[in-house]
């Protein structure tokens, strides 16, 4: 929530105003903006980010109706007709966008193609796998990336505050304005691994891809290279071990090509990549990252899936059986490498 503010407050004073709505924005679904002040007494209101003595553009948020396709056909519209302003919906969970589907199919992913039309608008779609079911889970990531064309939009699923804030200021300034589609984690709100330093919002710019620090100083030692995003990180730091390095793609499309290949350049003894998710394997990014991960490999290595087997559900409804399906997935990607190093390699012929 302060990076959000913060990152809200920078734009106002460069005076770029900021419209958010959404059906629970003003205190946020998991009480993390509170972006508006209620008296208990009075009833009365006060919205700190409409009192910034140096604003130069207005602050507006509103709790709008649990009518995901009016508020977001609206939103869009707004988005189109105002310059220096960035507008936001936020769904209260990421699957409720499912209800909007028809504004986002008609509208924001082909605008450019059907009329040359250009709308800044961002998603802010809460997604990850808590346990919470199949109804409170996913935001369905796979839809948006089938539909990522033509620089038609930008997807992104940052894993930290500073991240956050960057993209946000980001997607505020550009000059060819494009829709943001935001997945946002919910655990992550209150993880104590997930924090950044002031100096991180103050210094850098949002990074596509991040390289494992932690392995940075031994990747002779790294053998497989973990590629993912999100939340699934966090999981898989807890359970880091010395013959693996974990690689966050913070930015989905456009893909991150020469980022990615960079850091595999990195690695000179690596025998295997994967691409580690919570998502069910129809599900999730790995049908839209498994040709592109491969390609920014060479086609020089063995690219596998860990994660959920395909389903017809996004998510477990009980929290027990969540539980072992989050084990079995870090278990398996941690795990000692079957093969010998080099093994799993493509020869230069079968390459």
């Amino acid at each position: 929530g302060h990076a959000e503010a913060l990152a809200f407050g920078s734009l106002l004073v460069e005076g770029i105003s900021i419209r958010l709505t959404g059906q629970d924005v003003e205190r946020g679904t998991f009480s993390h903006r509170q972006a508006v002040l209620h008296d208990a007494e009075t009833g009365e209101t006060y919205i700190p980010l409409q009192h910034l003595q140096e604003a130069r553009a207005p602050f507006e948020i509103y709790n709008s109706p649990l009518s995901e396709t009016g508020v977001l056909g609206f939103e869009y519209g707004f988005s189109t007709a105002t310059q220096r302003s960035l507008v936001l919906w936020e769904a209260q969970f990421g699957d409720f966008v499912n209800v909007a589907q028809p504004i986002i199919d008609q509208f924001i992913i082909s605008d450019r193609a059907k009329w040359a039309q250009d709308s800044g608008l961002t998603l802010l779609l809460p997604h990850g796998y808590e346990g919470q079911g199949p109804e409170h889970s996913s935001a369905r990531l796979e839809r948006f990336l089938q539909s990522c064309a033509e620089n038609n939009l930008c997807v992104a699923y940052p894993s930290t505050p500073a991240q956050y804030f960057h993209i946000l200021r980001r997607q505020a300034r550009l000059e060819r304005r494009r829709p943001l589609i935001l997945m946002q984690p919910k655990s992550l709100l209150r993880l104590p691994e997930a924090m950044s330093r002031l100096a991180d919002l103050t210094e850098g710019a949002f990074r596509a891809v991040i390289d494992d620090h932690a392995a940075s100083e031994q990747r002779e030692q790294v053998k497989r290279l973990v590629f993912c995003t999100g939340k699934v990180y966090y999981d898989l730091a807890a359970r880091r071990a010395p013959h693996m390095a974990l690689v966050r793609v913070e930015e989905l499309y456009p893909w991150p090509h020469e980022d990615v290949a960079r850091i595999v350049d990195l690695y000179p003894s690596v025998d295997e990549v994967v691409w580690a998710q919570e998502e069910p394997k129809n599900m999730g990014a790995w049908t839209y990252v498994s040709p592109r991960l491969r390609v920014s490999t060479g086609n020089a290595v063995i690219v596998r899936y860990a994660g959920r087997p395909e389903r017809a559900s996004p998510a477990e409804g009980y929290a027990s059986a969540h539980k072992s399906e989050q084990e079995r997935i870090v278990a398996e990607v941690v795990a000692l490498p079957e093969a010998p190093v080099g093994s799993r390699r493509r020869s230069a012929v079968a390459g």
